[in-house]
């Protein structure tokens, strides 16, 4: 059963920016707190190993294409910036 908090002394430049802050993502002000604090809490750290795992396949996608300058002039040309 998910527990009740009290926040007290919250000061007044964080409550308003946290109500803007659930206006823009249409929350109420309750579900903006507890959706901030999953995602500071909750969130898992990846290790440097995990990030180059990740990125390897689209790195070689990456390399496996090049353009040189005038393939850069062409395409701006086409109207493609």
């Amino acid at each position: 059963m998910p527990a009740n908090l009290t926040l007290k002394g919250v000061p007044d430049d964080v409550y308003e920016r946290l109500k803007q802050s659930a206006t823009v993502n249409h929350r109420s002000l309750n579900s903006e707190i507890i959706a901030r604090l999953e995602a500071q809490v909750l969130t898992r750290r990846v290790s440097a190993q995990e990030h180059l795992f990740a990125i390897r396949p689209t790195r070689d996608r990456l390399t496996a294409v090049s353009f040189d300058h005038t393939d850069v002039d062409r395409f701006k040309r086409a109207g493609r910036s």
